[in-house]
Parts: structure tokens; sequence; C-alpha cells
């Protein structure tokens, strides 16, 4: 059986030490700030961009660079392996369309390897999750094929779950009304939103306070991850948008909840970040429904 390379891009929010273990290739979506063009997570700390978001500046992300996508394809196919292309959400980006273009193109010059894209329709850590259950059945000796039919059927039972501690953030991004931004903040009311089975952000409900907001998340989880989706859950992921004390200790409420000891935390990149804004939460996992 031909060995295949698994390439993901850097909005699956995955930690470094991670794809570098496991030999996976990335493509990195960008983050423009003061003039300045940042790759993934490259280049900047993660706290300093939400400290200069914090502070009023509108950075702006933009998708995967068609060059750097082939080239990264190139660098798998000319070492003889098959490519399985895991991508962020095509609704809330271009780069899976910039993907799937490339495999097109690349598929013709390289006439005997496969190339296979896979539209998550999820984002940052929930695609991230997808990702490590593909290493994991590679891993077990699955052909490309069978990885990514896995994939399909099942990516839409990884959920995704998010907080914001700021409305302003989503008002700038157009998923708020001002006018709802500014009560919203006055009254102290916390929103939860997800990403839907169509790949889209949309509101989970809304609280009052921070506190019942993240507690929410974790009561939202345990009613959706049924017993039926208990075993896929070895890994619960956290990322965050600066604000390590309140997810270190979500972490240990999820660890003594559902007896889950591997917990992985890891920053919301500032591609994704520029829209979620400082404070923000979110939490992946597989149950029943997005």
């Amino acid at each position: 059986m031909r060995d295949f390379q698994i390439i993901t891009d850097t909005n699956s929010d995955l930690p470094k030490e991670y794809v570098i273990e496991k030999g996976l290739l990335q493509v990195p979506q960008y983050t423009l700030l003061q003039g300045v063009t940042y790759e993934g997570a490259e280049g900047i700390d993660p706290a300093d961009f939400y400290n200069k978001k914090k502070a009023g500046e509108e950075p702006q992300s933009q998708a995967i660079n068609p060059a750097v996508t082939e080239e990264k394809f190139r660098e798998a196919l000319d070492a003889g392996k098959d490519v399985l292309y895991i991508s962020f959400a095509s609704t809330l980006s271009g780069s899976y369309n910039t993907a799937a273009m490339t495999a097109q193109n690349l598929s013709e010059e390289y006439p005997d390897a496969k190339i296979i894209t896979v539209d998550t329709l999820a984002a940052s850590v929930a695609e991230g999750l997808l990702v490590m259950k593909a290493v994991e059945l590679k891993e077990e000796g699955k052909s490309i094929e069978e990885v990514s039919e896995w994939l399909e059927d099942n990516k839409l039972h990884v959920a995704m779950t998010l907080t914001v501690d700021d409305l302003h953030h989503l008002q700038r991004g157009g998923r708020i009304s001002k006018t709802t931004a500014i009560v919203g903040s006055i009254i102290n009311i916390k929103p939860l939103l997800k990403v839907t089975a169509e790949g889209k952000l949309e509101a989970a409900g809304s609280v009052r306070g921070r506190k019942k907001s993240i507690a929410t998340l974790v009561s939202q989880m345990e009613s959706n991850m049924t017993e039926e989706w208990k075993p896929l859950n070895t890994t619960i992921a956290i990322a965050h948008a600066n604000c390590p004390d309140e997810v270190a200790s979500l972490a240990q409420t999820i660890k003594e909840k559902f007896g889950i000891n591997n917990v992985m935390i890891n920053d919301i990149n500032p591609s994704i970040g520029v829209h979620a804004g400082p404070g923000a939460i979110l939490i992946a996992y597989f149950g029943k429904e997005r």
C-alpha cells in the first residue's frame, strides 16, 4: 500500500509539537497586522496579538496562498506519497477551494498519485480533532481511502462551541448588530456560538456573566456527548484567546466531570482570533450532533 501524507492548514490550531512529532505538513493561513503579514501563529506572540486587538487594532485574515499550497502538495508527491488534505471549513474561507483546485491541477501531472481533499466544515481545534483522528487511523494501517471515508462519515459529529468575552468583535465581523453589542455589553450578556453541520457560525444561546458562559460550554457538551460517542473522546480540545487561567480551570473541570485525562489546550491562532477577539474560549469534542 502506497504511503500518504496528511496535510492541513494552520487554522486547525494543533500544537506545534504535535505537528512535528506526527510529521504533518501545514499550509499557513495569514494575518495582516500593522502592515506585517504573519503565517499562522509564527512570528507573533498570541498574547501580544490579542493585547493589540484589545487596544483597538483591526487585523485582517487571509486565506491560504495557492503557490504555497502547491509547494506543500509537491513536497509529498515528489517523495512518492499520496496526499490527504484536511481543510478549514469552505463556508468560512476560500482555502478549501484553493486546495481542491490545486489537487485537480496536480492530478494531471501526477496521474498515479491519489490526492484527496476533505472539507471538514469545521474550524480551530474541531478541525484539529479530525486531523488527529486521521493520524491515528493512518498509524493503525488504514489506507488513504479508508481514512478519508471515515472523515466524511464522522465530520458532522465533531462539535465545537465557543463563548466570547467582548461582543464588539462579533459586531465588527458582522455577526451581530451594533445595538445588540452595546446593549449586551451593558447587561453583561455572553453569547455562545457553534459551527453548524452546514459549517456556519450560529448562535447557541446566551447567558449573563463570564463564569456562567464557561460553565454552559461544559453543560452543553454533557448533553451532546451521548454514550455512543464517548469512546471517540479520548481527547477533548480547548482553544483560547489569551485566557490561560480560565482554560486551565475548564480543563480540570472536564477531567473531573467526564473522566477524560487528555485535554489538549492551544491558542486560537490570529487568523481565527481576528474574528473571535481576546477572551474567546472554544471547546471541541465528538457528539451526537453539532
